[in-house]
C-alpha cells in the first residue's frame, strides 16, 4: 500500500492521543491536501489563458447557462456565491475586458441582464479545457472504476450541505 504524509501525521497522533478515533483525519487531511493541489493546478491552468479564478466563476456560470449566455445580475450571485457588491465589480471588470456586455432586462425596467461575450466564451472554453487537463492529470493514477467510486461517496459526503 501507498503511504503519504497523511499516514506518518496518524501515527504521531495516534501515539500521542491514541484515546481518540483518528478516522476523520484520515479523510479530511487527505481531502484538505487534495484540495491545496487543486487550487494550485486551477490558478495555474487559468494563468496560462490569462483569467483568474474568479473570472472564471462568472463566465462558467454565463456559460453553462447556455445560449444566448445571459444571466441576471442575481442570478450571477447564487451562481459564484459572492456579495452583491462584489459582483457588481466584477461584471464591471470583466465588461472592461470586453468578456461581457450589460443590456436592459426585457422583463424588468429596473433589471439588466449580463451576457457572455464571443471573446468571452472563448477564453472560458480554453481555460475550462485547461482545467479538465489539470484535473484529469490529478486523477491519472486512480483507474476509471475507482474516480466513479470516489465521485459517489463525495456526493454523498457533500449532499447533506445542499452543494447538490
Amino acid at each position: 500500500m501507498v503511504r503519504d504524509e497523511v499516514d506518518e501525521l496518524l501515527e504521531a497522533w495516534s501515539r500521542e492521543r491514541g484515546d481518540l478515533d483518528l478516522a476523520p483525519v484520515a479523510v479530511f487531511s487527505r481531502v484538505s491536501r487534495l484540495a491545496r493541489r487543486l487550487e494550485l493546478a486551477r490558478r495555474a491552468a487559468f494563468a496560462t489563458h490569462g483569467i483568474e479564478q474568479w473570472e472564471f466563476d462568472v463566465l462558467a456560470a454565463l456559460r453553462r447557462a447556455g445560449t444566448p449566455y445571459e444571466l441576471s445580475p442575481g442570478r450571477l450571485l447564487r451562481e459564484t456565491l459572492v456579495t452583491s457588491g462584489t459582483m457588481t465589480n466584477r461584471i464591471d471588470r470583466l465588461s472592461t475586458r470586453g468578456y461581457v456586455e450589460r443590456s436592459p432586462d426585457p422583463d424588468d425596467r429596473r433589471g439588466v441582464i449580463v451576457r457572455l461575450t464571443d471573446e468571452g466564451r472563448a477564453a472560458v472554453d480554453s481555460a475550462f479545457a485547461a482545467l479538465l487537463d489539470a484535473e484529469r492529470a490529478l486523477l491519472e493514477d486512480l483507474p476509471e472504476r475507482d474516480r466513479t467510486r470516489l465521485a459517489a461517496l463525495l456526493r454523498t459526503l457533500l449532499a447533506p450541505f445542499g452543494e447538490g
